[in-house]
């Protein structure tokens, strides 16, 4: 008999639904179509490959609705955010991806040595196995495979024991452009993406996902020498200058902090302000912060171990930090957690440095651009990070020297499908979007012909 997960409401708490677990027998199953797939997918042309995604694309878009219900019924996400920002988002991924299929270059072929011709040839790395986040269940999804189909790999992908839904929807609908075996979701725990991952079948692993799971999966591929592509954690710092438009900012930050109720990677959680606007900033944050209302501006968090973390991050708060605002479940039913603002914070608290995933802002104080620049980069994470200022100098010297694989000015969160995203450290290494995201699913082969 198949082991189910209970699936959870996160707005009420209550049980939704319930999902398989794949075994083992399932996994190697999956990965055997997709390798019998991929002997098939990788011989389709570039103009195959593009008008697979762009029906896709078409089938997505023209079933929005039921998309978001069911993102809605597992993350508790406001629904008309869904409609009108996320899925608009995995649309346009599939679209740009479609077109990058047929815009794969590479070195010109030349005489490198006498009487012989080489030729780079850019290659499909083979099976991919894929494991998506519980944040952006169905945008992560699209992200990943996306890139894979579109460079003439096959996919298995699990999506997050507690999302599952969407990915699951998502195969349906592309199972009518694409060969049989060539996406495959398996809904499952740890175990059965462990299972995935150390398949011999497996060419390539892709996580989006914590820290902590990445070094798992990089552990178990690493005993078989397979590809890792890993977007973990985040603990972006955002730096607020003087000359700031401080209102502006205190509305950026809050907007950045609280989307999706803080549980993005790169939430705007971390500010760092210069020690001349400090309490008046802060001042305006918590002003801010507290006219947000769970439910209303952002949703609840994930789950009650994701409500857990959070509120134990609070309650184990030092001596010397002071709350804001909020700090305290909001309403009766479900994970909410009310807007949150924490001062008066130093560089070795927990709550500075590890990733938070929740509506909460920590805030710090500097007294100069190199003492800003330390505390932006003294965290282990290295994914986003933001510059508040109207100096261009100012923005260009700190964007340099923040550690971060993104970097915004006078934003923070922005991402557009041209653009690449991905960090360094334990932030993990690899790009989503863009064509370096297109380059990571490919392998480069040099072909060398001697002409007699």
């Amino acid at each position: 008999m198949t082991r189910t997960l209970d699936l959870t409401d996160p707005a009420t708490g209550e049980v939704s639904g319930t999902s398989p677990v794949a075994s083992e027998s399932d996994v190697d199953n999956a990965l055997q179509a997709a390798a019998q797939a991929f002997a098939v997918w990788r011989r389709s042309t570039p103009a195959q490959r593009q008008l697979a995604l762009l029906k896709i694309a078409d089938a997505l878009e023209a079933r929005a609705p039921e998309f978001a219900g069911l993102e809605v019924r597992e993350t508790g996400k406001i629904r008309s955010v869904v409609l009108d920002e996320e899925i608009p988002e995995c649309v346009s991924a599939l679209r740009f991806f479609a077109g990058a299929a047929r815009h794969l270059e590479g070195t010109a072929a030349g005489e490198y040595a006498p009487g012989h011709t080489s030729v780079i040839r850019r290659e499909p790395v083979g099976v991919c196995a894929q494991i998506a986040p519980w944040n952006y269940p169905l945008m992560m999804a699209v992200w990943k495979i996306a890139p894979a189909l579109a460079a003439g790999n096959t996919v298995v992908l699990k999506p997050a024991e507690t999302t599952p839904s969407t990915a699951v929807l998502l195969a349906r609908v592309a199972a009518e452009f694409l060969p049989d075996g060539a996406f495959t979701v398996l809904t499952g725990d740890r175990d059965t993406g462990r299972a995935l991952v150390k398949h011999p079948i497996t060419a390539l692993v892709s996580i989006t996902g914590s820290t902590r799971a990445g070094i798992d999966v990089a552990t178990v591929a690493a005993a078989d020498l397979k590809r890792t592509h890993l977007e973990l954690g985040g603990n972006a710092p955002l730096l607020v200058f003087p000359d700031a438009d401080l209102a502006a900012t205190a509305e950026g930050i809050v907007g950045a902090a609280f989307y999706n109720a803080g549980q993005d990677c790169t939430a705007g959680s971390r500010v760092l302000v210069h020690e001349s606007i400090h309490d008046d900033f802060v001042a305006s944050l918590a002003k801010v912060a507290a006219a947000q209302t769970p439910g209303v501006d952002f949703g609840p968090l994930n789950s009650a171990a994701q409500f857990s973390r959070v509120e134990g991050l609070i309650s184990r708060l030092p001596s010397h930090a002071r709350l804001e605002t909020g700090g305290t479940r909001f309403g009766s039913r479900g994970y909410y957690f009310s807007p949150t603002v924490v001062s008066g914070l130093r560089q070795d608290d927990e709550i500075v440095q590890e990733e938070i995933f929740g509506p909460v802002i920590t805030v710090q104080s500097f007294s100069d651009e190199a003492a800003g620049i330390a505390l932006a980069n003294g965290v282990p994470y290295g994914l986003a990070a933001s510059v508040w200022t109207r100096d261009l100098g100012v923005a260009a010297r700190v964007s340099a020297e923040l550690d971060f694989g993104c970097v915004w000015v006078n934003t923070h969160g922005p991402l557009v499908a041209e653009m690449p995203h991905g960090g360094f450290g334990h932030s993990g290494h690899g790009k989503d979007l863009s064509a370096y995201a297109f380059a990571e699913y490919t392998r480069v082969k040099h072909v060398m012909t001697r002409f007699a």
